[in-house]
């Protein structure tokens, strides 16, 4: 898909799974005949699963494909008090495939949702049949500077009056991408963050979050590098196949830092470059990002 296409086709109704006192609405999208294995799919920041949705209908044709919005994004509580932590993410991911009573099954993680699968892995102790890291947050540096004023001021953006918070929103959503996005595209992933101001339902009948303002900004402030740390000094002790996904033009998080993945991961993982890619490779080449999935699922499942 390119940027200029029309955004992809709704996902289906989200469940409700408890995990530690959070409500996580979660998704299965199941193949028409047998199944061949299961898929984990894990969003990173400011992002749901909805970045996933293209991607995810076509695994579903053969995979059942499992999603998760993580506490405090997407359609899963936001409450304040929540930890939203990354170490503590990846522990809910962990009890979260044990409640879908999968084993080992195939994870894919994007941005900082590769942090939690790794926590998931390294941390807790859950098996993988493999994983497929897409421009993961992981490595040292990461945190615009925008971002560490945001963590450092969480209260204060907070107050901003909507229509510059949802202006702040769109924006910060539209530098992930070098290209840009379709202004639909950019009003569904805006959409989580977005206060109704009086209302319910925003103007093309979707429904706004109360919470979702105050949400944005504590979510950047609860990711912190120290959580990360300890999981990239541990990247040698992975117990899965890996493989690596980025964009050649990603403005968050550059190339080399999937280089310097493929080197302290054990197997030596293949690098696949996405040409004329960003940040958000799932939403702007869904085609490509399911044609790497499904070649490198049919690999591991061959060796």
């Amino acid at each position: 898909m390119h940027p200029s296409d029309p955004a992809p086709r709704s996902m289906p109704t989200a469940d409700f799974v408890d995990v530690g006192g959070a409500m996580i609405a979660t998704r299965v999208l199941e193949p028409a005949g047998s199944s061949a294995g299961d898929v984990v799919l894990c969003h990173g920041t400011p992002w749901s699963s909805q970045v996933w949705r293209t991607v995810a209908a076509t695994l579903s044709r053969g995979y059942r494909v499992f999603l998760w919005d993580m506490p405090g994004y997407g359609a899963s509580a936001k409450t304040p008090g929540i930890p939203l932590d990354l170490r503590t993410q990846g522990r809910r991911l962990a009890e979260l495939i044990a409640a879908w009573g999968l084993d080992r099954p195939h994870v894919v993680a994007h941005d900082v949702g590769g942090a939690v699968a790794l926590g998931a892995h390294l941390r807790e102790g859950v098996d993988f049949t493999d994983l497929f890291l897409w421009d993961i947050v992981t490595l040292d540096p990461w945190g615009s500077p925008f971002f560490r004023l945001v963590a450092t001021h969480a209260e204060v953006f907070a107050q901003l009056p909507p229509a510059l918070h949802a202006a702040l929103v769109r924006e910060y959503i539209s530098g992930a991408v070098a290209h840009g996005l379709p202004e639909a595209t950019i009003a569904e992933l805006a959409r989580p963050w977005l206060d109704p101001d009086g209302h319910r339902l925003d103007p093309d009948g979707h429904w706004l979050d109360p919470d979702g303002q105050s949400a944005f900004y504590r979510q950047i402030a609860a990711l912190d590098p120290e959580d990360t740390r300890p999981l990239a000094d541990r990247l040698e002790t992975v117990r899965c196949p890996v493989r690596i996904g980025w964009g050649v033009e990603d403005p968050w998080i550059p190339l080399e830092q999937a280089y310097e993945l493929q080197r302290r991961i054990p197997g030596t993982p293949r690098v696949v470059e996405l040409a004329g890619v960003s940040h958000l490779a799932p939403v702007e080449r869904p085609e490509e990002v399911s044609a790497a999935l499904l070649a490198w699922f049919a690999e591991s499942q061959q060796s």
